[in-house]
């Protein structure tokens, strides 16, 4: 327990002044009552105890718990509102030294990001959708070999041939050809698409199994591949919940990452700029992410349109360079610069090998 004795002779002859001054108007200083020494405002300046011990009757108790809820919603209300519509604002507001109007950026964080996995478990929807579909291919001979007819060929692009040439082989090979694909939906409900492949295209599509290899001679890789390959085809959402399993464990460890090539290209305003000043940044950048994210869902349902997922990204990078703008406060030529470096190398060996690291990840979990 900390008492007067404790005390530097400067800090005890401070709070004794203090004291006698107080005296001298008629206001008597109180004692602590958890180190005695003399109480001059609502806390001790000695330990820290707080002079006001609550023991007041249950309607003031009740009083404070309302004021203490309307005062933690207003908080939280004015950080919605400042990461929607003032980009960087909560970063600048933790660099100027008045976090205290905003929900901290770690926990903003993990709020945000929580709520999205929430509402995806809660309305079954699913991240992604691999639909697997079989296009029947015609074989043709000509003078010049044998060639499988492009069924996705676009007449009015000459780079995308309309015969494909295939070896003699491939050609004579008893049974349909087939071409597959998966088309990709993402943030659609859980069971409403299906991969309706008839046996023989399935047949096809295990091409191990059409060979006839011996089950026991695959490898570790073909037999989850193949069993990954089957759970679409059966469950075109196999991989979702491997994917909110992984996904926000990667997630997590990219944000530093980002913090670091903030700092990298910002390295000249280090004096200005922490690396806690861009990891604080860098966490706010991500809690609109999810933001957006959570919009797109709501937009979705209703519209069902692929530029959804377009329009949420350019809203992600609109609100990233305002963002920059108004953080690091340099030249719009600077920012937007930095801004396009700072965006393909995240994107390009950052964010893109994780994402295909959760895929990899997913097929082997699933």
């Amino acid at each position: 327990m900390t008492n007067v004795a404790n005390l530097s002779a400067d800090d005890a002859a401070a709070i004794e002044v203090a004291a006698g001054a107080l005296a001298e108007k008629g206001h008597a200083a109180l004692s602590c009552p958890n180190c005695s020494a003399p109480v001059i405002g609502p806390y001790c300046a000695a330990c820290g105890q707080e002079r006001d011990t609550h023991r007041r009757s249950v309607w003031h108790l009740v009083s404070d718990l309302v004021e203490d809820v309307i005062s933690f919603d207003s908080r939280i209300l004015r950080t919605g509102v400042a990461l929607m519509t003032e980009p960087g604002e909560i970063a600048v507001a933790f660099r100027e030294g008045r976090p205290h109007r905003y929900v901290p950026a770690l926990r903003l964080y993990f709020f945000v990001s929580l709520v999205f996995f929430v509402i995806l478990s809660a309305s079954h929807l699913a991240i992604v959708q691999f639909q697997v579909m079989a296009t029947p291919e015609k074989v043709v001979h000509t003078d010049k070999g044998y060639f499988l007819v492009n069924p996705k060929a676009d007449k009015t692009d000459p780079d995308e041939p309309e015969l494909i040439p295939i070896s003699k082989t491939k050609a004579l090979k008893p049974g349909v050809k087939y071409a597959f694909s998966a088309r990709t939906y993402f943030f659609a409900p859980v069971g409403l698409y299906h991969s309706q492949l008839s046996p023989d295209a399935l047949a096809k599509l295990m091409g191990n199994r059409e060979t006839g290899k011996p089950a026991e001679t695959e490898s570790w890789f073909e037999t989850r591949m193949m069993g990954t390959m089957k759970a679409l085809v059966a469950d075109p959402a196999a991989l979702n919940e491997p994917l909110t399993v992984w996904l926000p464990r990667v997630l997590f460890l990219l944000l530093p990452l980002f913090a670091l090539l903030l700092w990298l290209f910002y390295v000249r305003q280090r004096k200005q700029f922490y690396f806690v000043d861009h990891l604080i940044f860098s966490l706010n950048m991500h809690s609109f992410v999810f933001i957006a994210l959570i919009v797109a869902i709501g937009v979705a349902q209703f519209t069902g349109s692929d530029w959804v997922g377009l329009a949420g990204l350019g809203a992600m990078g609109v609100y990233l360079l305002i963002a920059m703008k108004r953080f690091y406060h340099q030249s719009w030529f600077w920012t937007v610069l930095k801004f396009v470096c700072i965006g393909f190398i995240y994107t390009t060996f950052f964010l893109a090998p994780a994402l295909a690291g959760v895929i990899v990840a997913s097929i082997f979990w699933s």
